[in-house]
């Protein structure tokens, strides 16, 4: 998933029709600068770690994406997607907590989302039920985390 998201951000950079008066991105060399913010954010929501590629910073993209869908998988398989095991009406604070973590992972929500379709049976009793579902919403809070910093480098506040 970590390679397609990487190819995927390098082939949009060849992608783009610089002449379009349409096109909200110029090319200048190798860096990618961006108009829009709206689609910074949006790529960097979807894809974890997208902006830092789109703004030339290719370590620390390559960094925070391998955390978050590192700790994104490690939730998968530990039963994170079906977690937290309760309705709304059980407790509304927890399960709105849950979803808005959640949300912060882009791809990674909908897939989760996917596979929570038809749970097994057996996936609450299982030891790492919980551990999962934390996994999961840290990796969602870190990505908003990586989100806003992304803002910030883009507004001049951070280099």
């Amino acid at each position: 998933m970590f390679y397609i998201q990487v190819f995927a951000v390098y082939s949009l950079r060849n992608i783009i029709d610089v002449g379009s008066q349409t096109s909200h991105l110029l090319l200048k060399g190798s860096n990618l600068n961006m108009k829009n913010p709206f689609i910074i954010g949006s790529l960097s929501w979807l894809f974890p770690g997208a902006g830092y590629f789109l703004l030339g910073r290719t370590k620390r993209g390559l960094i925070i994406s391998g955390v978050i869908w590192s700790m994104f998988i490690i939730a998968i398989i530990s039963g994170g997607a079906y977690y937290p095991g309760l309705s709304f009406n059980e407790g509304a604070l927890l399960y709105l907590l849950h979803i808005f973590a959640t949300l912060g992972n882009g791809l990674g929500y909908l897939i989760g989302v996917f596979l929570n379709l038809n749970p097994p049976p057996d996936t609450a009793s299982t030891l790492t039920f919980e551990y999962g579902g934390r996994f999961l919403e840290v990796a969602g809070l870190l990505n908003f985390l990586a989100i806003i910093d992304i803002f910030d480098i883009y507004s001049g506040r951070k280099e």
